[in-house]
């Protein structure tokens, strides 16, 4: 299984691009790209699931397509 794949699957899933999850994050996207690449810390998930779940809310969706 692929690290982080629970976040993986809600950017898949969302109704916007990486780059919009990395401006709401406020880092650069190569850095979000970074973070997938190794499994992330407890906090730094919470962090990254309740940003996709505020994106998902200003798009209007619930992040399933």
């Amino acid at each position: 299984m692929r690290p982080n794949a629970e976040i993986r699957n809600a950017i898949e899933n969302s109704y916007f691009f990486t780059w919009q999850l990395a401006q709401k994050l406020g880092i650069h996207e190569n850095t979000l790209y970074r973070w997938l690449r190794t499994e992330m810390t407890k906090d730094k998930k919470e962090k990254v699931m309740i940003a996709i779940a505020q994106l998902n809310q200003e798009q209007g969706k619930e992040g399933v397509k």
